[in-house]
């Protein structure tokens, strides 16, 4: 006899399926170069179709590798639930590796569409030409276009490619067992090597990081994720915010400014900065300017990747100039 309750894949399907039925409303915010970016989970869902659409518009078929180039913000998100829920893998580059290595990676991969932000562009440069993989390339900037000088070609505009599809995507069944997305290793002997997440474990992951000894996240909490999007799934929290229905704060290029982490965590409520070494040496700095109130942070998880994060930075915590 087999147990029939609740049988369904594990995929990450689900967690989309959570954001846009029971946390619609949740928000997602994004530190711009001026303000600040606001949507909600229910608007990142519609993007997320819209987006999956463009995917199948450009050639993306299951098992394909679709690349990212880009820092914590919304657009990011959206692609780490696109790529995967329409079957493709999440391939996601190391915006602090040498160009030598981000080329053996995407060559590897076999990468057929990069998506990169608009200030990454200056490190596709040294790459021109050495990608042959690639085969379209979008742009997430701010509407101004690419410098000319870079020699990429033409690309595509990432919202003008959502804006050319439906809301409305038919999502494929796809097995627990396929692959969701590739991380590649930093600091080894040789060339980098690269891991395959699957649906299912990304899924268990996600779960993982509920629990109460690990993050406890809860509908409740708002979080900043500093650790990078490129960096081992930014340890699952864009999943594992999607699944909890928490209000996420992302700080785009700014996640190594101690004063505007400080400033968007006070401003916005934050309740778990992941990533908090960058902010533990300013604890001791004596407090000018403005003063920050962090009382309702957490403790979160803390550790030190190859994000440059781990140092002090020049910031007071809880006040500054």
């Amino acid at each position: 006899m087999e147990g029939l309750m609740q049988d369904y894949e594990l995929s990450l399907q689900h967690v989309l399926w959570r954001m846009e039925r029971l946390h619609q409303k949740k928000e997602v915010v994004t530190k711009r170069e001026q303000g600040l970016h606001r949507t909600t989970n229910g608007e990142i869902v519609r993007r997320v179709n819209r987006l999956a659409g463009a995917l199948k518009r450009l050639g993306v078929k299951p098992g394909d590798r679709v690349a990212t180039l880009a820092w914590n913000n919304y657009r990011h998100l959206e692609l780490y639930y696109a790529v995967p829920c329409m079957g493709a893998v999440l391939h996601t580059l190391n915006l602090r590796l040498f160009p030598q290595h981000l080329e053996f990676i995407v060559k590897d991969a076999e990468d057929k569409v990069l998506f990169v932000d608009q200030t990454l562009l200056p490190i596709l440069k040294p790459l021109v030409g050495k990608i042959p993989s690639i085969k379209t390339i979008v742009l997430m900037g701010d509407g101004s276009g690419a410098p000319a000088d870079l020699g990429l070609g033409e690309m595509l505009d990432y919202e003008t490619l959502l804006a050319a599809e439906s809301e409305d995507y038919p999502w494929p069944k796809i097995s627990e067992r396929m692959a969701a997305a590739m991380c590649y290793t930093s600091g080894t002997t040789g060339n980098p090597k690269g891991v395959v997440y699957s649906h299912r474990s990304q899924f268990i992951h996600t779960m993982g990081v509920l629990q109460a000894d690990n993050l406890s996240l809860t509908e409740k909490d708002t979080v900043l994720p500093i650790v990078p999007m490129f960096h081992a799934n930014s340890w699952g929290l864009p999943y594992a915010c999607g699944m909890a229905g928490s209000k996420v704060l992302f700080p785009d290029r700014f996640m190594g400014d101690a004063k505007s982490i400080v400033d968007l965590a006070d401003e916005e409520g934050a309740t778990i900065l992941q990533h908090r070494r960058l902010l533990e040496g300013e604890r001791q700095a004596p407090a000018q300017g403005p003063q920050r109130d962090l009382r309702r942070l957490r403790d979160p998880a803390r550790g030190h990747g190859d994000d440059g994060l781990a140092r002090p930075a020049h910031a007071p915590c809880l006040g500054h100039d």
